[in-house]
């Protein structure tokens, strides 16, 4: 999402019990829930996996900018490599991987400490936690946007939810869509499938077929497709009303 006006929603994220926290490191802009507050620990994970990526791509700098899968070396970072293979299950480039692998990896790394994580990337999000959570759809102007929410069970976690938009923040998207949501237990999968199904959307019409594609790509649980006004759902997925009866 590109700036704090984007991220107007993390002002309706709230978990009873969970303390939320900010830790940024350059692009890398991370909303944190977790019991107790670990600002440090957070941080100190987020360098660990940010520098090594940045020095992989500051040697393989189309890494950065491929819009399609890369092979890369059996030395690689292994968050590199964990980008490689979301992106060669999906067939986009790897950086449409990397936010869902930050998440994913800071979140692991507190959950030595925490029984309940939730690490939210620029609309990409990890989650473990033993109780269900409603997680809001945003969908820019569409009036559908954060009116219809899916029910994460506390059972089917530790698992992403990663949503990409062809109309909101600066991601590149080659679609429309108001905005493609993927759960998936792999977030980096999760996150570049988002990437690769958005940008199928261009009208209504193509929602459909954006689905069936969805149900091609192993992996995946489920994805929410919405455009304008019209909403279309496939897989192991539970929607809810967030409007009030």
């Amino acid at each position: 999402m590109a700036g704090d006006r984007d991220k107007e929603y993390r002002g309706r994220i709230k978990a009873k019990n969970l303390t939320p926290y900010r830790v940024k490191v350059r692009e890398s802009d991370l909303l944190i829930l977790t019991p107790t507050p670990r600002e440090k620990e957070a941080l100190e994970v987020l360098l660990t996996v940010r520098l090594p990526l940045e020095a992989y791509i500051d040697l393989h700098p189309d890494f950065a900018t491929s819009l399609v899968p890369l092979e890369v070396e059996p030395g690689a970072p292994d968050i590199v490599k964990v980008m490689a293979r979301a992106a060669n299950a999906t067939g986009v480039g790897p950086m449409a991987a990397v936010a869902g692998a930050i998440a994913q990896a800071v979140g692991e790394r507190l959950a030595q400490w925490e029984r309940e994580v939730v690490v939210e990337n620029g609309g990409d999000i990890y989650i473990r936690s033993p109780r269900d959570m409603t997680i809001a759809l945003f969908a820019g102007d569409s009036p559908l946007s954060m009116k219809v929410g899916i029910k994460v069970k506390g059972e089917d976690t530790p698992l992403g939810v990663c949503t990409s938009s062809g109309r909101v923040g600066h991601s590149l998207s080659m679609g429309r869509a108001h905005s493609v949501t993927v759960v998936a237990p792999d977030t980096p999968l999760a996150d570049a499938a988002a990437t690769a199904l958005a940008n199928m959307v261009k009208e209504a019409d193509h929602i459909q077929g954006t689905l069936g594609k969805a149900a091609e790509i192993e992996g995946l649980l489920g994805t929410v497709v919405i455009f304008e006004d019209r909403l279309g759902a496939w897989g192991k997925i539970e929607l809810v009303s967030l409007e009030a009866p």
